[in-house]
């Protein structure tokens, strides 16, 4: 059963950082460019989050995709790779 509760927390998850910025759905939404329910559904795990999705949603919240997925504990994002400066 780890796999329910390691589902279970990172939807939580990723309802937690919108709620810690006071976004609302249609706010995060619109930045992804998906409707309301679309991102809702992400939120329910109805529907699996695209990877260039998890990588904006990280960037909005500075974290990583690691941390929205529940892969690890720490919430600060991963330093800048060299080739990206």
């Amino acid at each position: 059963m780890r796999y329910n509760n390691d589902r279970k927390n990172k939807l939580e998850r990723l309802k937690g950082l919108r709620e810690d910025k006071d976004i609302k759905q249609e706010e995060i939404a619109s930045y992804l460019n998906i409707t309301q329910s679309a991102y809702s559904y992400y939120e329910l795990g109805k529907r699996q989050i695209p990877s260039d999705a998890l990588i904006k949603l990280a960037l909005c919240y500075h974290t990583s995709v690691d941390y929205i997925l529940g892969l690890t504990d720490e919430r600060k994002p991963y330093p800048k790779s060299i080739l990206h400066k």
